[in-house]
């Protein structure tokens, strides 16, 4: 198509701003799309644990029966399941422990899942590792092989197998924890604040939830569920023990030791918050400074392949070019 106003470069000028026109009113558009509609992630979490909070209150809970078939929620199949590993003698109680208290440091509140982990170590080495055994030692497909580089395939893909569900739950568990761990000092600042303001503790856990529902919701969940904790728990102390458990880091530790000591001597709250607060910030920076530290030496690699090439051949390219032309003249 002939161009029929003004070009740059061969280029007709009035047909590229007409399509930049129309993708700025697009971004404008879905940018508008995406303010008005946004929602709030704690919201639906937090109106659930207010309900049970509710319920405890009232009394709904107190038969032992109804409060652990409303807290467990176990159905059909897990207890399908957890017959099958318990007589094949593999489901242990300490092992089923570990495995609830990973699953709640991922976020996964359903501790009946415990028993899809241990039924997944059991299950995967078989429905992954079985093919590869039957490819390798079954068919041609590695008949070149050595038979140490065979045996090296399949015991790879028999333990990757087996540790695959506890993979997956360390690296949602390092992704939750570091996503806390960025937003503790603000958390602690805000707890700094209410507690000046005269706010009970599980009023100050409550209102910091709210607030932090939006930059930092996986924080925000834990301490909505804390100051849930609070409102109904007899003993204080195990509702802080409680966020210890669900967060796998050892500054929640710090804050949960200090909060244990507050409530058992009497000490002043927001002074020791304040003092937790400017740690945890100085070690945030540290952290950072770490990471600046060692980007000269993670750049290395990219610059000696990537940049170095490419600036020879813009600085020794037009040198060699004419050095060529004088010689074949």
């Amino acid at each position: 198509m002939d161009p029929t106003g003004p070009t740059l470069l061969g280029i007709d000028v009035t047909w590229v701003a007409t399509i930049l026109s129309g993708v700025a009113a697009f971004s404008v558009l879905v940018a508008i799309y995406a303010a008005t509609t946004v929602r709030n992630p704690m919201a639906r979490r937090v109106k659930a644990l207010n309900e049970r909070r509710e319920q405890l209150k009232a009394g709904i809970a107190a038969a032992q029966v109804k409060r652990r078939a409303k807290l467990v929620q176990r159905s059909e199949t897990t207890d399908r399941i957890r017959s099958l590993l318990t007589g094949l003698k593999v489901l242990q109680d300490e092992q089923l422990k570990v495995a609830q208290r990973k699953l709640l440091q991922a976020g996964i509140r359903r501790r009946e899942w415990a028993v899809g982990v241990i039924f997944g170590r059991l299950v995967l080495p078989i429905v992954i590792g079985g093919p590869m055994l039957y490819l390798v030692y079954g068919t041609q497909q590695f008949a070149t092989w050595s038979p140490l580089k065979a045996y090296g395939l399949v015991a790879g893909t028999l333990i990757l197998a087996y540790k695959t569900p506890d993979l997956y739950l360390k690296n949602r568990i390092q992704k939750r924890s570091h996503a806390i761990r960025k937003g503790l000092p603000d958390a602690l600042d805000l707890l700094v604040i209410c507690a000046e303001a005269g706010l009970t503790v599980d009023a100050a856990f409550g209102r910091v939830a709210r607030e932090l529902s939006r930059a930092y919701p996986e924080l925000g969940e834990e301490f909505s569920l804390t100051a849930v904790e609070l409102g109904f728990l007899t003993d204080r102390r195990t509702a802080f023990e409680n966020l210890a458990v669900r967060i796998d880091l050892e500054a929640i530790r710090g804050v949960v030791t200090t909060m244990i000591q507050t409530e058992k001597y009497g000490t002043p709250l927001a002074s020791a918050l304040r003092v937790l607060a400017a740690e945890f910030r100085n070690e945030r920076m540290m952290r950072a400074e770490e990471k600046a530290a060692r980007l000269p030496a993670i750049m290395t690699a990219p610059l000696i392949l990537f940049i170095l090439p490419v600036l020879f051949i813009v600085i020794l390219g037009p040198a060699a070019c004419s050095i060529n032309d004088a010689l074949m003249h």
